[in-house]
């Protein structure tokens, strides 16, 4: 027999659903890898100049932090047919992400619209915390999420 299939179907969801990801540090070489590439602004880039800035020193991106998230999302979740988003309906970062920190993600299922098809829409609420269990940043979203009978051989 094969191996169990571990991805999640809309039928293997409800509305209160929780889901929890494993930590991942994050380096002050990561925050100026990703901010030479996509965000290059004084406090992602360089400890002196970041502690003259509104930060007072090294900050990761806001997207770097949507970008971590979304892959502690991934792992933490494996919905069937991938992490396939419709919409985001918020997103806000309340905290700076720095060197050293460590951040984890808490997701609740706040609602699931089964649609007539082979998929569903499924409303999620995910917060990014560091180490000391404080929100850095609330994402809303909702995402496209497939029926078991979709993947059904035959």
């Amino acid at each position: 027999m094969g191996e169990p299939d571990k991805r999640l179907y809309l039928e293997d969801l409800a509305a209160g659903q929780t889901f929890r990801s494993v930590s991942q540090p994050i380096t002050a070489e990561e925050i100026k890898r990703f901010a030479r590439q996509f965000d290059p602004q004084p406090f992602h880039l360089e400890e002196q100049e970041a502690r003259q800035t509104f930060f007072q020193g090294l900050v990761a991106s806001g997207w770097h932090t949507a970008a971590l998230a979304m892959r502690l999302l991934v792992q933490s979740a494996p919905f069937a047919g991938g992490i396939v988003g419709t919409a985001i309906e918020e997103l806000r970062w309340l905290k700076p992400v720095r060197p050293d920190d460590v951040l984890r993600l808490e997701t609740g299922i706040l609602d699931i619209q089964a649609g007539k098809r082979s998929r569903g829409i499924v409303r999620i609420k995910c917060t990014t915390l560091n180490q000391r269990g404080e929100p850095v940043q609330v994402l809303t979203a909702a995402l496209l999420v497939s029926r078991r009978s979709e993947h059904s051989p035959g």
